[in-house]
This record gives C-alpha cells, sequence and structure tokens, in this order.
C-alpha cells in the first residue's frame, strides 16, 4: 500500500507529540512492507522540496520561507507553494490512501488536491486546532480553560491577546481586547467553516482518547464517522529498572516547556520537599518561560534539556513517579503512557484525556490543574506514606502497544481504500 502521511513539521527539527508518533507510526507501516511518504513543512529561508530517506521512509521536507505565527495562521486559508509541492508529490506517488496528522501552517487547499484525485484520506484528531486556532482550547488572555467557539469572539479576543502578549508571562486575568475582537471575528468564523467542511469529506476521524472524541461530537462533528485508536507506545525490548530506595524520591517531567503545560507548579510544589525533580524538555522552544522556571527553582530541580528517545526511557528507570501539571485538555499524554509501559506511576492533573488515562488511588493521583496547594500535598503524600508508592505501582498496567494500534490502523486504512472503490 502506498500511504503519505501529511504533518505540519516533523523530526529533527521538531519534536513533540504529534511529530514523534507520525514518525513511529510511519517506520512501522515502512517496516511491513509499505510504501510510506511523510509530506511536512521546514521553516527556512526561500523556497524548496528535499527528498530523504529515514529508516525507510520516504520524507518530502517543503519550505517556503520563514513563517511567523500569523503567515502559518493565514495559511490555512491559501499557500500556492504548498499546494503546488503537495500536487507534485501526489503525481509521483500516487498514493492509495493519505493519512493527514496536523495541517497548521499548510492550506486546507490541500484536501481539495485529494478530493480532486478521488484518494481517500483520514484524519487524525491530535489536539482541538481543526475548531480552536490556539489548538489547546485554553485561553491567551485569562488562562482558563476554554470550552469552544462562542461566535467566535473570544477566539477573536485569544488570536488578539496572543499577538500582544509577552513571552513566557503568566497570563493576565480578564479581557480589556472584546471591544476590537468583532472586526476578527469573520475571518475566525470562516476558518472554521473551511476546516469543519474539510472534516466532513475525511473517510474517517481519528481520535487517540475518548475525551477527544465527546469534544468533537459536542461541537457537531464527526457524527458516524469518528474512531478511537490510541495511540501504541514503541517500548524498548529490554527495559532496565535503576530505581533506587524512595529516599529522596525521584520525580520526572517530560514534556512541553511552556506555561500551559504547568511546569511552573510542580517546580514550586517540590521546594522543601525530600524529592528530586528532573525536568526534561526542549529549551528553545519559550526561553523567556525556561528562564522564569530556572529562577523560581529549588536545589533539587535539576533541568536536562531535550532528551533523545532512549535517554526518555532511561530516565523513567531510574524515576519513582512522573508528574503530568499540565492547565490545559491534554488529548492523550504519550509519557503517561509511556510511564505506565516502564511501570512508572504518573501523577496528573485532573483535566482532559488524563483524567480518563490515570485511575486516581489506582495506578497514579490526579491533582486540581494549577493548584499549587493541591499539588504540594499530593506530593508530601508519596513522601510520607510509605505504602503510597507501592500500592500506585502494582496497580500500573501495560498500554496498548504500537504493533497492535499499527494493527488497527492498517485494517482502517484497507477499509477506506475498499469503500472508496466502490463510489
Amino acid at each position: 500500500m502506498r500511504v503519505v502521511q501529511v504533518v505540519h513539521q516533523y523530526p529533527p527539527s521538531h519534536v513533540g507529540g504529534t511529530e514523534l508518533y507520525t514518525q513511529s507510526v510511519s517506520r512501522a507501516l515502512a517496516g511491513r512492507g509499505h510504501q510510506v511518504t511523510v509530506f511536512c513543512r521546514e521553516s527556512r529561508p526561500r523556497g524548496g522540496l528535499e527528498d530523504a530517506i529515514e529508516e525507510g521512509v520516504h520524507v518530502l521536507r517543503m519550505w517556503s520561507g520563514t513563517p511567523g505565527p500569523a503567515r502559518r495562521f493565514l495559511a490555512t486559508f491559501g499557500d500556492r507553494a504548498a499546494r503546488q509541492f503537495f500536487e507534485q508529490s501526489l503525481d509521483r506517488i500516487q498514493p492509495d490512501i493519505v493519512h493527514i496528522q496536523h495541517l497548521m501552517g499548510l492550506p486546507v487547499a490541500l484536501i481539495q488536491c485529494l478530493r480532486r484525485r478521488d484518494i481517500p484520506f483520514v484524519v487524525t484528531l491530535h489536539d482541538y486546532w481543526w475548531l480552536c486556532a490556539n489548538a489547546q482550547l485554553i485561553t491567551n488572555y485569562s488562562g482558563a480553560l476554554c470550552e469552544g467557539p462562542r461566535a467566535y469572539l473570544n477566539c477573536a479576543c485569544c488570536v488578539l491577546a496572543r499577538a500582544r502578549e509577552r513571552p513566557g508571562r503568566a497570563q493576565a486575568s480578564g479581557c480589556s481586547l472584546w471591544p476590537v475582537a468583532p472586526a476578527l471575528t469573520p475571518l475566525l468564523a470562516w476558518r472554521g467553516h473551511l476546516l469543519r467542511g474539510a472534516l466532513r469529506q475525511a473517510q474517517r476521524l481519528i481520535v487517540p482518547s475518548r475525551f477527544v472524541e465527546r469534544w468533537y461530537r459536542s461541537q457537531g462533528v464527526g457524527q458516524g464517522s469518528i474512531e478511537c485508536i490510541p495511540h501504541g507506545v514503541d517500548v524498548p525490548r529490554c527495559l532496565p529498572d535503576h530505581r533506587g530506595a524512595p529516599a529522596p524520591l525521584q520525580l520526572a517531567y517530560v514534556g512541553g516547556l511552556s506555561w500551559q503545560k504547568g511546569v511552573h507548579v510542580v517546580v514550586d510544589a517540590v521546594t522543601g520537599l525530600n524529592v528530586q525533580l528532573s525536568v526534561a524538555g526542549d529549551e528553545s522552544f519559550d526561553p523567556y518561560y525556561v528562564a522564569s522556571l530556572r529562577e523560581r527553582a529549588a536545589a533539587n530541580v535539576h533541568f536536562l534539556g531535550r532528551l533523545s528517545c532512549q535517554q526518555v526511557w532511561e530516565l523513567l528507570s531510574r524515576s519513582h513517579a512522573v508528574l503530568i501539571p499540565s492547565l490545559w485538555h491534554e488529548t492523550f499524554s504519550l509519557i503517561a503512557h509511556e510511564s505506565f509501559a516502564a511501570g512508572v506511576p504518573v501523577i496528573a492533573s485532573r483535566v482532559g484525556a488524563l483524567a480518563d488515562a490515570i485511575s486516581d488511588g489506582g495506578d497514579g493521583l490526579l491533582v486540581m490543574p494549577g493548584d499549587d496547594e493541591a499539588w504540594r500535598s499530593a506530593l508530601r503524600r508519596l513522601v510520607d506514606e510509605s505504602d503510597l508508592l507501592p500500592k500506585l505501582r502494582s496497580n500500573v498496567r501495560p498500554p496498548m502497544g504500537l504493533d497492535e494500534h499499527v494493527d488497527r490502523l492498517e485494517r482502517l486504512y484497507q477499509a477506506c481504500q475498499a469503500r472508496a472503490s466502490l463510489t
């Protein structure tokens, strides 16, 4: 089967949940004999298209300049260079199916290219970007969780707040931008119309968790066409266990270093506790926020920078618990499932898919997001209650593996291809 994976960005230039998922799935499919191509966007001067073969996967990287946030937003409405590169790629590859992982910074016209050629395609809803320009259902003007567009006025206020905010600072309360927000609502409404229309044309919509499915259905998207396939975890053949005696406890945070990830909450919470906290993540994404973390961190907080996959597993092998203090509705959280694969309990915010994935008092603890005292109390329990950590660890169960996940993807691809051939 000739499969094209479309994603907004790809390793090694960008390392995030969607990017790593696309890479692991593409390599797994190629390992099963499929002809797999990844089409992605790079940020480089001028324009061009680069071919590479990486672990059996054909990677096509296109670029047409170095887009900032505004240009990435406007690209949804049209980007002639990206469309031309995509058209050329389709002509060369003649795919049997296309899997759209993310279209941020790419034009919705790519879907028109597929429809014109009668190429079946599926979409994975990795986040809320298709209906929320902020992608994470958390407001830029107050830092509060959002339920979705309200006549797109709140979305316009979010865009304006992001345009004027200082990087790395805490969000201000309230929004002083409502009077000028109506000027932006037609553009955001048109964006919503375009992207909803694109989703309606997909053969199937894939979601990584039931929470994401419930939210999109609440917005009138995907009635009858959504399939929940949790991400598979690519577990090393031999998982070491380097945990020593739990004194002091070895805690870990692995993920994005940005305000909505709530890292500052746990950095504050461990101050004065007999624990060691390792913080791993790309410090270049939001250097202002990272600087603020370093300023407030006590001596028991250690910043490890960006880790390779192998280094992440090594960190998990010596950690007693993993912390996920997200302030937004996480859609899956790969690190939570990797932690379970390594037999490590998870302490996480009671929000989004995390609340479904973690059993409070079972294989981890759930804490109110952003509540410093609640987090400090939960971590103190790990220190003071000697039987709590062994109990949590005994309840950890392995998540779905990558092989099973790819099995389900293959069956979905085949069903969509068969259905398309009948129409």
